[in-house]
């Protein structure tokens, strides 16, 4: 089994820790993984975004064209990229800061307010983790578990954050569990 995803925003939105974050879940797990960045030399502000490939088997190539999933995190990423999902992937929507839906009838629409979830949690950075754990909800690629322990990783250094971006992904989760099963 294979999965693609290009998790898209602006510099600032942490989009590519949250792929790096599945990324390295998925190596805790002994899948393969395939992690490519790109982003503008604006930093802040500018177009990022990633692709991760998660793979039971051997990745033939990290560049991926037409990805299985989206997660779009601001509309020029939802517009830019919803035409290369592949039919029957999920397009995950942060509608908080996204009036616009997905045009498209042969893909899953997930609609995710990750900023104000993440302003209820507490924590107005994580809509990142948000999103993550949405993601991680639909693709059953990989299990909560293994996200959370990445997380408590990385921030170690900041153990002050690991709790409220550990809600968020629980919280993120929970929505996209609800939204696939109105969908079903």
């Amino acid at each position: 089994m294979q999965r693609e995803v290009k998790f898209a925003g602006f510099g600032g939105q942490g989009i590519l820790s949250a792929g790096k974050f599945y990324g390295e879940a998925g190596m805790e797990e002994g899948k393969e993984v395939a992690w490519v960045p790109s982003y503008g030399p604006e930093m802040r502000g500018g177009t990022a975004y990633c692709t991760v490939v998660i793979a039971d088997h051997p990745i033939g190539s990290p560049i991926v064209n037409n990805p299985q999933d989206l997660v779009a995190m601001n509309r020029p990423s939802l517009e830019k990229f919803e035409p290369t999902i592949r039919a029957g992937g999920f397009i995950l929507i942060n509608s908080s800061l996204i009036p616009d839906r997905v045009k498209r009838k042969d893909v899953i629409e997930i609609l995710v307010p990750c900023n104000e979830e993440a302003m209820k949690l507490g924590n107005n950075k994580a809509a990142n983790m948000i999103i993550l754990g949405a993601y991680a909800q639909c693709s059953g690629m990989l299990k909560l578990e293994s996200i959370i322990d990445i997380v408590k990783t990385e921030f170690q250094r900041k153990p002050q954050f690991i709790d409220s971006n550990i809600a968020c992904i629980m919280r993120g989760a929970e929505i996209a569990k609800r939204e696939m099963e109105n969908k079903n």
